[in-house]
């Protein structure tokens, strides 16, 4: 079987590389497309895997529609030489346009429920997965699994935390530390946001230094009080400092639940609550702040008192656990179904399909 495997961000590569490494153990050829953001190039290159990569990720709307159009031309020609029998993405409208216009399946993760996305890769698109959790249904084409995506590279099937990181970070081996995550806004999910104030950020790194050694993860450009405290790692290594660390603080979606997946506490402040981050919060796992002056001062205090608790990771390593007993390996059964498509579909549609095969 020949795979094309389109990639939007950086968390996406995460999200497909375990069953990229197991299809191609299997003899399946593989090949991902992407953008030049963020990661992206850097952990496709250390995973190994053969890509094409379309140039740049642009940022501003008009760019967007611009990129969108350059990249529909590319993806097109690109699986034109590849032949592929199927794409898979998270929610790519160019996989899904190409794949249409190919005859050829699509398939595709959905977890934040965007519909002004979900609106332009459904119609194109034969199979989209989300997670059991409550959100708005996306009609016949969707298939719910007991999971979260993050589950794909952090259930402890597939993902072993390496304390070599802490060297590369430089505390000590019983060093408590706590990461901070700015996001930039600038996708289009995130018209509307903005995040803490700069004076509160600030503020957060301030009062957390009080009681524990800060790294500040950041997409865009920190004030010049705290690049001090910016984070220098490999970014193949940021699941092993999130698995470590005392505390996430932070205004990413994806990190605040990468952090729930592996036990350790998170505060997320957004306005928006996906329906997997509040799953995430049922089991204890997330506290929940909204982006006004109020929230952004709450979770300050939050973050204070669960630094205070004595023994906080063993108590959230617990509620972890006890949300993987309601969960599925996502790798697993992504290579099951793929494996055995369209046949899989009929199977995980029957009412005693048992998930419980991939845990």
């Amino acid at each position: 079987m020949r795979i094309l495997i389109d990639i939007g961000h950086p968390a996406h590569v995460h999200l497909f590389k375990n069953f990229a490494w197991k299809m191609q153990e299997k003899g399946h050829k593989i090949l991902f497309t992407c953008r030049d953001r963020e990661f992206v190039l850097r952990l496709l290159q250390v995973y190994g895997f053969i890509y094409k990569n379309f140039g740049r990720h642009y940022k501003s709307i008009g760019g967007k529609i611009q990129g969108l159009i350059k990249n529909e031309l590319q993806i097109f020609n690109t699986a034109i030489q590849f032949k592929p029998d199927l794409f898979l993405s998270n929610g790519s409208t160019i996989a899904a346009l190409t794949s249409f216009l190919l005859n050829k399946p699509h398939i595709s993760f959905e977890n934040t429920f965007n519909m002004e996305q979900v609106r332009l890769y459904l119609p194109f698109t034969d199979i989209v997965f989300t997670g059991n959790y409550p959100h708005l249904s996306l009609g016949r084409k969707e298939i719910k699994y007991p999971g979260y995506k993050e589950l794909a590279y952090l259930h402890p099937n597939v993902f072993t935390p390496d304390e070599n990181v802490l060297k590369e970070l430089g505390v000590e081996k019983n060093e408590k530390y706590a990461i901070i995550r700015f996001v930039a806004w600038n996708a289009s999910h995130d018209i509307g946001h903005k995040g803490f104030s700069e004076a509160n950020k600030i503020k957060l790194v301030t009062e957390l230094s009080r009681y524990i050694k800060v790294f500040i993860s950041s997409e865009g450009d920190l004030p010049e009080e705290l690049k001090e405290y910016q984070i220098k790692i490999k970014p193949e290594n940021m699941h092993n400092v999130l698995y470590y660390a005392q505390l996430l603080v932070g205004e990413s979606a994806t990190m605040a639940s990468e952090c729930a997946m592996v036990g350790t506490p998170a505060i997320y402040i957004n306005n928006s609550h996906f329906g997997s981050i509040d799953s995430q919060a049922e089991y204890g796992l997330i506290h929940l702040f909204n982006e006004d002056e109020l929230g952004q001062e709450h979770s300050i205090k939050e973050a204070i008192e669960i630094l205070s608790y004595p023994d906080i990771k063993h108590e959230f390593r617990e509620r972890a656990q006890r949300m993987l007993e309601d969960k599925i390996d996502v790798t697993s059964f992504l290579v099951w179904f793929v494996e055995n498509y369209p046949e899989s579909v009929k199977e995980v549609k029957a009412k005693d399909f048992d998930f419980g095969r991939f845990k």
